[in-house]
């Protein structure tokens, strides 16, 4: 099926059913390697297109689904993380493989009421740079390398989370750190 085939297989995944995407796309670039990109794009916009049948679940009763679905104090810590950084709290677990729960994280989106064109870029992005990588390796290494990433990250799925959010730990606080500098330095002026 090609390129659509990537898109279909991709938009049933972000749905609903759980499919092995990473040995889909690997699959598909060992066969034809030039066409890497247009496998990486097509399976980025079928995560994103599918994951709105799970916006639209969450949007219309997802908070009551995820108090459900977890402890009081994890639902705040992701409610308070899409509070403060929408985008980069779906884009981050879009980009990690199983058994990352990505499903939980589009119904959060959606019950904390992210903008629509947000959530999808952030899949899109996710999704875009995970597909890339995976694709790049494949080239380089052939399809066994999804089994293999796959397997590493499922082994040490929480290193990889705590390092991802130690970077954009330490992005935030860089950033914070530099927007206070350049909002004192006015008041500075102002004040000679």
């Amino acid at each position: 099926m090609g390129p659509w085939g990537v898109l279909f297989i991709s938009a049933m995944d972000a749905a609903a059913v759980g499919l092995p995407m990473d040995l889909v796309i690997a699959g598909y670039v060992y066969k034809k390697p030039s066409a890497f990109l247009l496998y990486t794009i097509m399976g980025a916009v079928g995560s994103a297109l599918g994951s709105c049948i799970l916006y639209w679940i969450g949007y219309e009763g997802g908070e009551k689904l995820l108090r459900k679905k977890m402890s009081p104090e994890r639902f705040d810590r992701i409610h308070a993380s899409f509070e403060r950084h929408e985008f980069w709290a779906l884009m981050f677990p879009s980009m990690l493989p199983p058994p990352t729960p990505f499903k939980l994280f589009v119904l959060a989106a959606a019950a904390f009421e992210m903008n629509f064109w947000h959530f999808l870029l952030a899949i899109f992005s996710g999704r875009f740079v995970r597909f890339l990588i995976l694709s790049l390796l494949t080239i380089k290494f052939g399809p066994a390398i999804a089994g293999y990433s796959g397997k590493f990250l499922g082994e040490h799925i929480f290193w990889v989370l705590g390092v991802t959010f130690e970077i954009v730990a330490i992005w935030w606080l860089v950033r914070r750190v530099k927007s206070k500098r350049k909002n004192s330095s006015p008041s500075q002026e102002n004040q000679s």
